[in-house]
């Protein structure tokens, strides 16, 4: 690496034939003030990039590969075992949404989950009302939930689920002559993100790889998780001194890529007709202001990861139709389209009989995999027409996939702590090229006051209406926690949500 860069370019690489950029550096622009602009799995530290995080992730990678090459390698085409010293201790931290182990645990859990600031936004004069009114929806929504995890065993098989990989994991970075601890943190239920990262500094980890088990990045998502790793880092003088980087989003390994294709190909076998098949993508859905006012780089990157797993099954002999929609929308603001429900509806009208849904934003079962596709969409599916349903599992232990994320954590090891050359720079490195702050603010420069994207009721018939209604509600639903408050008697005090 030249003396005269002021930064590395974290990798986590593509391969030759996967689009990988192996020699790349932005000239440093000055006059705004740099941010960080990350693109999938490469950086560079730009200049303003007040326009450019507006732009859609795809306009924004012609940015990147417009860059000046004048560095050398940044990785060995053969991969060698990183030589560490013996004092060194390399950890993993696997970040992940969480889900409760029982029933009981469904309203806290839902609690935890609309307390975050990033799930519900509120406008800065409201923002006390938090917690207030996360108990309210906790509080009004847990019934229903409650009967969505009991038809799948009484919890959420996420939390073992992770644990297995983690020990995937950490059994595959030891064959490939890294030892390493991999730990889960968890972001609204056990074990938390604070839990993992007590039990990192008891251990005396010494450099750690942050690593989201979200294939694409969202602000809702990784990007939640990330604000909070960066509050207790901050706060923490073992962690800010200790080395660490984090891999943002690795939708695009070939690993990764390769992995869904096989499990996608392997249920044709399960049809009558695999020439046939409709393949249908479903991905978690997040309201449509977190793209277009926050530029949220989900849905561009959810487009690419759809189109490399089909240019790789082209590359099989697969020629069948694909489309992709998003599902799990609430509340009455507009999320991305097309929904899933709709879409499934709309297949069966134009006479599909044979649809494989591809659960592709998530890489273990949980709620959304084992209740709302394979029980509401299955029969929503055969309802509106189709014959003949099936649904690839989810990642989970995949060995391919496993191996692909020990391959990424020993790719991330040589910028871990790359920039970490003062305390004052550690206490901002969270990722190789800055704050997590500042990855964010590329996304969400002005942490704007978004719709909320959950909302206790919804209406309206038209995209103008529903907009507005939203906003009249989610007010309505302010005021009158205001006025409960303020007086201490209401319906929230006689259910106990709130203190008498």
């Amino acid at each position: 690496m030249q003396q005269q860069m002021e930064f590395a370019i974290h990798p986590c690489e593509r391969s030759r034939q996967w689009n990988r950029i192996g020699e790349v550096s932005c000239r440093r622009q000055a006059k705004t003030g740099p941010s960080v602009l990350f693109l999938g799995d490469h950086a560079c530290k730009y200049g303003s990039l007040s326009q450019a995080s507006r732009r859609s992730q795809k306009s924004a990678w012609k940015l990147m590969t417009k860059a000046t090459v004048d560095v050398g390698p940044l990785m060995s085409e053969t991969r060698q075992p990183l030589a560490l010293p013996q004092d060194e201790k390399v950890g993993v931290l696997l970040l992940n949404l969480g889900g409760p182990d029982s029933l009981e645990d469904v309203q806290p859990f839902l609690f935890n989950l609309f307390s975050d600031p990033d799930i519900i936004r509120l406008p800065r004069l409201f923002r006390f009302l938090q917690k207030p009114l996360a108990e309210f929806i906790s509080a009004a929504r847990a019934p229903k939930s409650a009967e969505g995890y009991a038809s799948i065993g009484g919890g959420s098989p996420l939390r073992r689920i992770t644990e297995e990989q983690a020990r995937a994991l950490q059994k595959s970075l030891e064959t490939k002559h890294l030892p390493a601890a991999v730990y889960v943190g968890m972001r609204y239920w056990h074990p938390f993100t604070e839990e993992a990262i007590e039990q990192i500094k008891k251990d005396r980890i010494t450099r750690l790889v942050v690593l989201p088990l979200y294939p694409q990045f969202s602000i809702s998502t990784s990007g939640s998780s990330l604000r909070l790793l960066e509050s207790i880092f901050r706060s923490d003088e073992y962690l800010v001194n200790m080395q660490h980087t984090v891999i943002p989003s690795w939708y695009q390994r070939e690993g990764y890529v390769k992995a869904m294709a096989s499990l996608i190909e392997k249920e044709f076998s399960k049809f009558p007709n695999p020439e046939d098949v409709h393949i249908f993508f479903s991905a978690h859905g997040v309201p449509v202001a977190y793209v277009e006012e926050a530029g949220d780089p989900y849905k561009a990157e959810m487009e690419e990861c759809v189109d490399l797993i089909m240019s790789e099954l082209r590359s099989r002999g697969v020629k069948n139709v694909h489309s992709l929609a998003y599902q799990s929308r609430v509340g009455p603001v507009e999320w991305l389209k097309p929904y899933t429900d709709v879409k499934i509806k709309e297949l069966g009208q134009n006479g599909i009989k044979s649809l494989l849904a591809v659960p592709i934003s998530f890489v273990s079962e949980h709620i959304e995999t084992l209740e709302e596709i394979d029980m509401e969409y299955k029969e929503l599916a055969l309802e509106s027409g189709i014959v003949h349903w099936g649904r690839v599992p989810a990642l989970n232990c995949d060995s391919t996939f496993i191996t692909d994320l020990a391959d990424a954590v020993i790719e991330a090891l040589p910028y871990v702590g790359a920039m970490a050359v003062s305390n004052l720079e550690a206490r901002q490195a969270l990722v190789p090229l800055g704050s997590v702050g500042e990855l964010l603010a590329t996304y969400d420069t002005q942490r704007r006051e978004l719709p909320a994207p959950v909302a206790v009721w919804e209406w309206g018939w038209t995209k103008s209406a529903e907009t507005w209604n939203g906003r009249v509600a989610m007010l309505a639903v302010l005021v009158l926690l205001v006025l409960e408050i303020a007086s201490g008697k209401g319906l929230l005090h006689q259910w106990g949500i709130l203190p008498s």
